[in-house]
């Protein structure tokens, strides 16, 4: 039997490792991040997959870097036969990578070579892709670099959140990896080469990111909801109120004068819908000022009556 370690953290790793477990793998130890402190008492939480190893039985290491000799020296002594990584978090040196007889496989969010780095669902959510997927790679040291050992196609639909795909592509990278590790085992693994010239770049989030341009055209404002939800969410301002924009769809049945984007066009029941570039329409369903809970569009309409032709913008207003 092939003897694992597990490297993970978030809980797009859990359903990976839990496969692993119910199936009667070996996995002699899991590496995930330092515990954090999260939340509004900044009390210090476990990782998801540190919560899941220790239920489980696992020895856990965590070590602030992976290049610290001692953790390469503690790894070492559960003699890993190969090395499984799930959003780990870090990049792994060679002398970790190398250190599994059968070296290192990834389980990556992508259908690769696009998408590489830290949020690949999201990026490709923002995108307007219409598919995603999850790549095996054997892991190099050049990030997601690596060659594909399989892959799955999963199609992205047009209201699809991100939150949604990653729930489900984490049970579908476990499935796939449960036939790599078969194959790999075995010698049976083929390796396909990435084309490099195709690679693109998923950098990680930062609540800047969620900043609507209404220039944009509807569409593009509609996947960047999506693509940043359940975080850093989009947001807009109106009247310096600092708002966060949780639903939203593309508006295609109503017909106005070509308004400057932001421009709200309607404001009434169950309809918020806002102009954007070239001469598209977006309906909002769900919206949060801050500081408040979600509220849907009636809710929030019948709370705080808004003006049509007030604007949205990317940015407070001077007072």
């Amino acid at each position: 039997m092939v003897n694992i370690a597990f490297f993970g953290t978030p809980t797009f790793a859990v359903p990976t490792l839990d496969r692993l477990v119910t199936t009667g793998a070996n996995v002699s130890v899991v590496v995930t991040q330092p515990d954090r402190r999260r939340g509004r008492g900044h009390r210090v939480a476990f990782s998801p997959v540190k919560e899941f190893a220790l239920a489980s039985d696992i020895p856990v290491l965590q070590p602030n870097s992976a290049k610290d000799s001692n953790f390469i020296a503690q790894l070492a002594d559960y003699a890993p036969d190969l090395g499984v990584v799930v959003a780990y978090g870090q990049l792994l040196p060679d002398s970790v990578l190398n250190a599994p007889r059968l070296g290192t496989i990834n389980v990556h969010a992508s259908l690769l070579p696009k998408y590489r780095g830290a949020a690949p669902i999201h990026r490709a959510v923002i995108a307007g892709e219409r598919e995603t997927g999850i790549t095996v790679i054997r892991l190099v040291k050049r990030m997601d670099a690596g060659p594909m050992l399989a892959r799955a196609v999963r199609p992205v639909r047009p209201d699809e959140t991100s939150d949604e795909i990653e729930k489900d592509l984490a049970d579908v990278g476990a499935n796939l990896l449960l036939s790599v590790i078969g194959d790999v085992s075995t010698g049976r693994c083929s390796e396909v080469p990435q084309d490099h010239s195709l690679a693109t770049v998923a950098p990680r989030l930062s609540r800047e990111d969620g900043s609507i341009d209404w220039n944009r055209p509807a569409e593009d404002v509609h996947n960047l909801v999506r693509g940043l939800h359940p975080w850093p969410h989009a947001f807009t301002y109106l009247h310096g109120e600092r708002h966060v924009i949780l639903r939203t769809f593309v508006d295609i049945e109503s017909s106005f004068p070509q308004h400057p984007p932001g421009t709200i066009c309607v404001a009434h029941g169950d309809r918020l819908l806002v102009s954007c570039g070239s001469g598209t329409t977006i309906g909002i369903k769900e919206l949060q000022t801050a500081g408040r809970r979600p509220l849907a569009t009636r809710a929030f309409l019948s709370g705080r009556p808004i003006t049509i032709f007030s604007t949205f913008r990317a940015e407070p207003e001077s007072p």
